[in-house]
């Protein structure tokens, strides 16, 4: 008799076959592996799967953006406010990386997304701002209306919340109706952002940047370059600068 080496790990109510080293039977490793994709949503979490890496969720959410799962999605959502806090977390991982893939499939949760940014958990809060960075094309009226709320939260949030902010105000400044006070707003991150993040800001920011708004842009940067204490920041600051500058 050949014998098959496995183990069986129950999550939640349903029973994971993790086959080690199949040496034969077909049939039973294409059974077992039939379970996992049967497997519920939560589930397939990198927290309900014992895994501290986030592989699984990654997994999951190009899984959900490939069959176009909405349902899937809701149930994401839904769990966004699960009594575990490595729930909610895999969970918000796994809706901005769908957002990023396939923006549309989220883009109907924006909500729910503006909701979380007043969460007291950093994770919650910045991987919300990381959604709405990305469906911000999807939901521009929705995402523009709340920017009191998404500026007031990156004022006193993390690097990674502020980076997604500036990221919006950089979207939005290309949707007509918003551009005046996106910009706005964008120069007042350009002013008083640090400099380590100055130079990412002011290349993806170019976007953006024409006749109107070339002048104040330019002179936003240039106040700035005494404040640059590393030359290869302040050299792509520079560039930036040069880019926009009449040729000589």
């Amino acid at each position: 008799m050949v014998k098959i080496l496995y183990k069986t790990v129950i999550a939640s109510k349903n029973c994971l076959l993790q086959w080690e080293k199949p040496t034969a039977a077909p049939g039973l490793l294409l059974k077992g592996i039939r379970k996992l994709s049967n497997m519920g949503v939560i589930n397939k979490l990198a927290s309900s799967l014992g895994r501290r890496d986030e592989v699984p969720n990654q997994e999951l959410a190009a899984e959900i953006a490939g069959n176009n799962d909405k349902k899937a999605v809701q149930e994401l959502v839904d769990n966004l406010s699960n009594k575990s806090k490595d729930v909610q977390s895999d969970c918000i991982k796994v809706l901005y990386e769908i957002a990023t893939l396939k923006p549309i499939l989220v883009a109907n949760h924006v909500n729910s997304f503006i909701e979380l940014l007043s969460s007291k958990n950093n994770r919650m809060q910045w991987g919300a701002m990381t959604a709405l960075h990305a469906i911000t094309n999807e939901k521009p009226d929705a995402v523009y209306n709340a920017l009191p709320t998404i500026v007031a939260v990156a004022d006193k949030g993390s690097v990674i919340t502020n980076d997604h902010c500036v990221g919006i105000l950089i979207k939005l400044a290309a949707v007509k109706k918003c551009t005046e006070d996106a910009f706005k707003l964008l120069l007042e991150r350009l002013k008083l952002c640090p400099t380590n993040q100055l130079p990412m800001y002011a290349e993806n920011a170019l976007p953006v940047i024409n006749e109107n708004n070339k002048a104040v842009f330019i002179q936003t940067l240039s106040a700035r370059l005494a404040e640059i204490e590393k030359e290869t920041k302040r050299a792509r600051v520079e560039k930036v600068i040069k880019k926009l500058q009449p040729k000589k």
